[in-house]
């Protein structure tokens, strides 16, 4: 006799936006039991979200496992402030809930979810940032060609990598962030070359940025690892003060609008903590047969 197929669960959300169809889309798998990470990257691959999040909870212990479309990644922003909307709105309660969650690198994180005004919103708190490395200036001209971008659209400040979680160039411009692309197809050796994982593109005037996977296939509509990068960023370069939240854009490059609520600590020579919150609106829920 035939087995039966076994199933899985997901909720379909849109992260970083308080209307369905915009923000950042996710998947969040509520029971991963019994998948193994090959079969949770070809799931992620068929739904084709920029990411997606199974989660599995033992002894009331959650933890998460997140894949994007190539990899799976030790740390997320986007899919862990899903992941704890959703928890949030299944456990019915309009009361501010904790959520930590167990990442498969070892770390534990920890978001904040409230419903407010019809919204469910999280508040992911990515902890003290790793100023990993500052560049040279020599370094300008060749990460202006990678993204298309002419030698003046970038600001008079440095290319920087920082980590809250994952290694991100910070490439802050003042221009061209509407025609950047992606223009090599070995970024991610360059960036490892350099300390970094990935790149960000981030306005300094108009608060925006632009993310791709190194491929440059495929452009990020929000996201929320780079955001507490960002807040790092800004407070040691003076572009924000010690717990000023600002509003972090991106996205609308592609139709999708997001705004990222970012929250930083401390002073210039010593950033503490950054926070990164955003609105979580639900579009859907399914399932899929184990691959």
């Amino acid at each position: 006799m035939p087995q039966p197929d076994q199933m899985f669960n997901f909720v379909h959300c849109d992260v970083f936006t308080a209307n369905p169809y915009s923000g950042n889309s996710l998947a969040v798998f509520m029971d991963r039991s019994n998948l193994s990470a090959k079969q949770m990257l070809c799931i992620t691959q068929e739904l084709r979200h920029f990411e997606t999040i199974f989660l599995k909870e033992d002894s009331g212990q959650l933890t998460a496992r997140i894949f994007d479309l190539i990899e799976e990644l030790p740390f997320a922003g986007h899919p862990i402030i899903g992941a704890a909307c959703v928890l949030h709105r299944q456990a019915k309660t309009f009361e501010k809930c904790v959520w930590e969650f167990g990442l498969e690198s070892g770390r534990t994180v920890r978001v904040v979810t409230h419903y407010q005004d019809g919204r469910y919103i999280g508040t992911l708190d990515q902890g003290r940032p790793e100023m990993v490395c500052l560049l040279e200036e020599h370094h300008k001209s060749a990460i202006a060609d990678i993204f298309s971008l002419a030698s003046n659209d970038l600001a008079d400040l440095p290319l920087e990598v920082i980590s809250t979680g994952l290694k991100y160039l910070v490439v802050p411009v003042k221009g061209g962030l509407e025609t950047a692309c992606i223009t090599i197809p070995d970024l991610e050796q360059k960036l490892e070359a350099l300390g970094a994982a990935f790149a960000y593109l981030f306005d300094v005037n108009s608060f925006e940025g632009r993310h791709w996977n190194n491929d440059g296939i495929m452009e990020d509509i929000a996201t929320g690892s780079a955001a507490g990068v960002i807040g790092a960023y800004a407070l040691k370069h003076g572009l924000v003060t010690s717990n000023q939240s600002f509003i972090l854009r991106q996205g609308h490059f592609m139709g999708r609008p997001s705004e990222i609520i970012v929250t930083v600590s401390g002073i210039p020579e010593n950033v503490k903590s950054v926070t990164v919150a955003g609105a979580v609106a639900f579009v859907g829920h399914g399932e899929v047969i184990a691959p």
